[in-house]
């Protein structure tokens, strides 16, 4: 089984900014993610706030009727939240990631 593919960070926009900042990340940052949820036809934005404690991309069978051998992948993050539970968020084009800073981490 091969490895899922690793695009290049080299990329400008905001998207691409999240995209960086993904790469860059690792166990134990500090994360503020901006994206939206989804329940049946209902949709809102919403703010995480927590600290990272894997990051993946993982491959999926979120599509139907797809080739089966055309590879989709989906980039995850799991946060412990302050509460001490884990939250696992799958990006997608409209999730804004950023990382914080020490003197924000906790405000």
């Amino acid at each position: 089984m091969s490895s899922p593919p690793s695009p290049s960070p080299e990329v400008a926009g905001p998207l691409d900014e999240s995209r960086r900042v993904f790469y860059e990340l690792q166990p134990g940052d500090r994360v503020e993610v901006d994206h939206e949820v989804k329940v049946g036809l209902k949709r809102w934005r919403a703010k995480t706030v927590g600290t990272l404690v894997a990051k993946r991309r993982e491959r999926r069978g979120l599509h139907f009727d797809r080739n089966p051998d055309d590879k989709v992948y989906s980039d995850t993050i799991t946060l412990r939240l302050d509460d001490g539970s884990l939250s696992t968020i799958t990006l997608d084009e409209f999730t804004v990631l950023r990382r914080l800073q020490p003197s924000e981490a906790r405000a």
